[in-house]
């Protein structure tokens, strides 16, 4: 039932929270009846679906929306939401002894059978601690009976869950889709077990990783789920058609229209996960955009996915979705472009008059080092680019590297300042004279961070000196006036890697963080290096050591168990490729490649032939 109704139930912590709303900002956050809720008062069954971190950031996550399409459209199934609280209303929320609710319905977390925690990246896990503790609910998994909700994870973090392993249950492996379904109805069958003999059994389906069954020996390997429905089903039973209070993170209906991406980027985690490509048709996703923008009034629609102009029909879409709402004040964004001519093609069909701003990711300056990385873009396709995009009308566009690369050299550094100086020529070049005033150009340098299930799993992050020197090097190398620079944080980054690779030993540091206010780390104002230094010898660790330690390839990894589907094998031929500056093919234009994902019913789905 949608929501039109005042329907709480008696342990609603409505009342009380109403209380504090007037002391604390942006108390829209924490305000229900967003509209096409859903509000089910009678269902048996109830599980609260939980982004650790604000309102404005998780209500535009997919997989909570997905997870809380497909959970409420179960029959006597109910799902809700839950964030965190700004700092602000946690004081608030303690002081007055308050635990963390669910947005719908105002009920405490420990009121649910099942609590399912997002894990988006590695600076969220002292949120994760939060959350647990602002619900009451102990934040060990062996401290938990039959008494409290089942405590799950999933999220790209989970490819190495092993610092997070003592506070989970369990993890999900993949993608949900079918497999939150049969750990529902395995859940409700076995409700009144023992916790350990049910999860035994949830731990039976594919897919479901339970870090307790393997405290004492070799934990048993887990295979990642894929859902082969992807391109198949009916695309808006699962677009997110909540209309939030307030302005969020990204405030528009995002339609999901290709799962993978096989470029093959080394550094990526996610190009590797969420193998293979899966193209939903163009006739779903037009029909799509149609029913959602019918159900939430949004006047924006964005196709998203790891590279949307790689879609086969990409240009078809466009083109339909353009004309069905030409004059409407509807638009329609891609978040991600090609680095080539087409990419901008593809990017001026949706921008109309707006000419917001282009992004492409060269990723490393020399052509050495983007081989090196498999990053298949070259000088020229750049340079091709941004042309194309200057002369369509852009002024503005942002180029994205990394810092820290393997075999990275101070050249390959001095690169980057070489290549973006003659792409803002050319940017310049491309417009008329008398614009030429307002051509702006952004360099967003990230920190490379290894990551479990990619052929870099083995290497150690730079010495956080080194990338301060190197950072340091390309500020002095004379980037012309104009242009824009950024970077991350290189500390935070260090501990992102620090966790990224690290085992079980890790939870001791994440839970000692916590505890010296180490809470929404991957907000820049909030991110404090000290705690984390100060945790990390509290409990015998060094960060630095964690980040930078390299692992042989004979040498069992933490993650091991956690079978991505792209082969052991094949990451170790792609490292080996990459210290011979030798690329791999996009198997989705060209030959397989050999990965080990597409086995049995597991393969490429395309609506038509794809073409560079």
């Amino acid at each position: 039932m949608m929501a039109t109704d005042n329907l709480r139930p008696d342990t609603s912590l409505w009342p009380r929270v109403e209380a504090l709303l007037a002391n604390v900002e942006r108390p829209s956050r924490y305000i229900d009846h967003e509209y096409n809720r859903v509000i089910k008062a009678d269902a048996g069954y109830k599980s609260v679906f939980v982004y650790p971190d604000t309102y404005e950031i998780g209500q535009a996550n997919q997989a909570v929306a997905l997870l809380y399409a497909i959970v409420n459209s179960l029959d006597d199934c109910l799902a809700e939401r839950a964030f965190l609280p700004w700092l602000d209303m946690i004081a608030q929320m303690r002081e007055a002894e308050i635990p963390l609710f669910s947005l719908e319905s105002y009920r405490p977390l420990s009121d649910f059978d099942l609590i399912g925690i997002t894990i988006p990246h590695e600076l969220a896990v002292t949120n994760i601690v939060e959350v647990l503790d602002l619900a009451g609910i102990p934040h060990k998994s062996c401290d938990r009976d039959e008494a409290y909700p089942l405590v799950i994870g999933g999220g790209p973090v989970c490819y190495n869950p092993e610092p997070l392993a003592m506070f989970f249950d369990l993890f999900v492996i993949g993608e949900a889709e079918d497999l939150i379904k049969e750990l529902i109805d395995e859940h409700r069958r076995l409700r009144s077990s023992p916790r350990k003999d049910l999860l035994l059994a949830l731990s039976q389906i594919e897919g479901v990783y339970v870090p307790a069954l393997s405290d004492k020996g070799q934990p048993d390997p887990v295979k990642r789920r894929v859902y082969m429905g992807f391109a198949h089903d009916w695309l808006q039973n699962y677009a997110s058609c909540l209309v939030p209070y307030v302005e969020v993170a990204h405030d528009r209906l995002a339609l999901e229209v290709i799962r993978g991406c096989s470029r093959g980027c080394r550094f990526c985690q996610a190009g590797m996960t969420y193998r293979p490509v899966r193209e939903r048709s163009s006739n779903e996703i037009v029909a799509a955009a149609a029913a959602g923008i019918k159900a939430t009034g949004f006047d924006e629609v964005s196709l998203t996915s790891l590279s949307t102009t790689d879609h086969s029909s990409i240009e078809s879409i466009l083109r339909r979705l353009n004309e069905r709402y030409r004059n409407t004040g509807v638009s329609v964004s891609i978040p991600s472009q090609r680095v080539d001519a087409f990419g901008v093609d593809m990017a001026h069909l949706v921008s109309g008059e707006k000419k917001a701003g282009l992004t492409f990711a060269p990723e490393a300056g020399s052509q050495r080092l983007r081989d090196v990385i498999n990053k298949n873009v070259t000088e020229e396709s750049l340079f091709t680019a941004v042309q194309a995009a200057y002369q369509a009308g852009w002024r503005r566009c942002k180029i994205y590297f990394m810092i820290g690369l393997p075999t990275e050299t101070d050249d390959d550094v001095l690169a980057i300042a070489d290549l973006v100086n003659e792409a803002y020529r050319v940017a310049k070049d491309s417009v008329p004279l008398k614009q030429r005033a307002n051509v702006r150009m952004s360099i967003s340098i990230a920190v490379f961070v290894p990551k479990a299930a990619t052929p870099f799993q083995w290497l150690g992050q730079a010495p956080l000196a080194e990338v301060d020197r190197r950072i340091k090097l390309l500020r002095e190398a004379g980037i012309a006036k104009g242009i824009d620079l950024s970077w991350h944080d290189p500390q935070a980054s260090q501990v992102e890697a620090a966790l990224s690779r690290a085992g079980r030993e890790a939870a001791s540091l994440i839970e000692a963080a916590w505890e010296k206010g180490a809470v929404f780390a991957a907000w820049t104002e909030q991110f404090d290096y000290s705690h984390w230094q100060e945790a990390a010898a509290s409990v015998g660790l060094d960060l630095a050591q964690m980040a930078e330690r390299s692992y042989p390839d004979s040498q069992r990894l933490p993650w091991d168990h956690i079978l991505s589907g792209v082969s052991r094998e094949f990451l170790l031929q792609e490292w080996d490729k990459a210290m011979q500056g030798l690329t791999t093919a996009d198997c989705s234009f060209e030959d397989c490649q050999d990965c080990g994902v597409c086995v049995g019913e597991v393969a490429i789905e395309l609506e038509g032939e794809r073409h560079e």
